[in-house]
């Protein structure tokens, strides 16, 4: 791995929680994220889905105390935009071997959508950095710990049900890092431009990781 990919998964690591938003207005989305922000998260995540996605993760890596992504990236093309636009990692919710491939070519870090064992196991041998867990399981700190009894060597990166209320454990079964979407960013405050909401459920759950 490309030091520049070790620095970033390392930070990624290191900070263990990321702030994932996907909204309807690009306005919207950037004050939902200076909330999170606000609230103590560093690691943050705009979907290409948002509008103006790129403009706001240009806008946001220009901050050096953030690490700036970029979500739903389902091709190449969406890769290099990304990157052109200051990101330093992708996630995506499937598996695309010229996906991945393009990220390393980038130095970009490449976390892709997978479930099963047989699809971690895939995109790692593809040279994916980390593995998002995609969607949630019934038990998502339960299947973390079994397929890492097998597979130890797995970066495991849980998003879709993750909580303030499960998601101690889940890092505590070995996941790698955590991704705070609906439940940090709930609909209803996304709607009411309730960004106060948002800050305190993000102080939270910084408070209850400091705890742990």
């Amino acid at each position: 791995m490309d030091s520049g990919r070790q620095q970033v998964v390392a930070q990624i690591q290191r900070q263990r929680v990321s702030a994932i938003i996907r909204a309807d207005e690009a306005l919207v989305a950037a004050d939902a994220i200076r909330a999170a922000v606000a609230g103590g998260f560093r690691t943050v995540e705009f979907t290409l889905t948002t509008p103006e996605a790129l403009r706001l993760i240009s806008d946001f890596a220009r901050d050096p105390e953030l690490l700036v992504g970029a979500g739903t990236v389902l091709s190449p093309q969406q890769a290099r935009a990304a990157a052109d636009a200051g990101a330093r990692f992708i996630v995506s919710p499937v598996c695309d071997p010229e996906v991945i491939a393009e990220a390393k070519a980038l130095d970009l870090v490449c976390i892709p959508g997978t479930f099963t064992p047989t699809e971690m196991l895939a995109a790692h041998r593809c040279g994916a950095d980390l593995v998002k867990l995609f969607p949630a399981p019934d038990d998502i700190a339960a299947h973390v710990a079994a397929i890492l009894g097998p597979l130890p060597f797995l970066r495991i990166f849980p998003t879709a049900g993750v909580t303030a209320e499960n998601f101690v454990g889940i890092l505590r079964a070995g996941a790698a890092g955590v991704g705070f979407t609906h439940f940090l960013f709930a609909p209803a405050d996304l709607s009411a431009r309730n960004f106060a909401a948002i800050q305190c459920r993000a102080a939270d759950i910084i408070r209850r990781l400091k705890e742990a």
